[in-house]
């Protein structure tokens, strides 16, 4: 298995759907536990849900990292794939949203494990095809290190802007 991609991409898409699936409710497992914050949805803002799909796709790109970190593209895939599940939840929210006026939790449920699919299938196509570069995995590293700075600064200094805001309270962040 160590150098079937198909099969790490499958595995991968099944630890952040699980990982994600628990990251939404830990906060409140915990208690409201503070350190947990970052990681894990606060509120039900479109942010937080951005947040549950981040840290298990990192966290499972620095295991995989491992059996591929040696191929030259590895980070630079990684990155987009990612980037791309992170654009995708808002997106795909807000368009619904936006069409039938209302927002089921079924289908918020599910724009979840759909953007963590596109961005694993992407990830699984970028992998495979002999076209893929990366002049420079370093900076991609150091982009997904500044996302995830970010995710922890904008769960304690929330801004009051749409994407940040919990539907059901109206609230910002913690």
């Amino acid at each position: 298995m160590k150098r079937s991609i198909g099969l790490w991409q499958l595995l991968g898409f099944a630890v952040t759907s699980l990982g994600g699936t628990l990251l939404h409710f830990l906060y409140d497992w915990l208690g409201a536990a503070r350190w947990i914050a970052p990681f894990s949805g606060v509120n039900e803002s479109t942010f937080e849900h951005m947040k549950l799909l981040f840290w298990p796709m990192l966290i499972f790109a620095v295991v995989q990292s491992f059996f591929f970190g040696d191929r030259g593209d590895f980070w630079c895939v990684k990155l987009k794939g990612i980037l791309l599940g992170l654009v995708l939840i808002p997106v795909l929210f807000y368009t619904y949203n936006g069409v039938i006026g209302r927002s089921p939790d079924w289908l918020n449920i599910a724009i979840f494990f759909i953007c963590a699919a596109i961005a694993y299938i992407y990830e699984t196509r970028q992998f495979n095809s002999a076209a893929t570069a990366c002049e420079r995995p370093k900076l991609a590293i150091a982009l997904l290190c500044a996302i995830a700075a970010l995710f922890a600064v904008f769960t304690f200094a929330t801004p009051e802007i749409g994407l940040f805001k919990d539907p059901l309270t109206g609230t910002y962040g913690i």
